[in-house]
């Protein structure tokens, strides 16, 4: 798994996230997941294990909550493909 690419993957979601709306469950347990993504990745040395979890999360909250967001802030579908990929699905 190329940490690198999942930091610049959390980076993008964390700016997307910026542009939609407070209040909605499913956006708010993004944040949630995507908060966590970001310290397994800011550890001193990321545990690999944690980093797939969290991805795993992070795409099973944008699966359930694909609904809420707003297309134009947040491009589900990419980011999906993006992390399925990076976790061999």
């Amino acid at each position: 798994m190329n940490l690198e690419e999942a930091t610049r993957l959390v980076e993008a979601l964390e700016r997307d996230l910026e542009k939609v709306g407070e209040g909605a469950g499913s956006v708010e347990t993004l944040r949630s997941e995507v908060d966590q993504l970001r310290a397994a990745l800011g550890a001193d040395q990321p545990e690999r294990a944690d980093v797939h979890t969290g991805l795993e999360n992070v795409r099973n909250v944008l699966h359930r909550a694909g609904d809420e967001l707003f297309d134009d802030a947040v491009k589900v579908g990419e980011y999906v493909a993006q992390i399925g990929r990076m976790l061999g699905l």
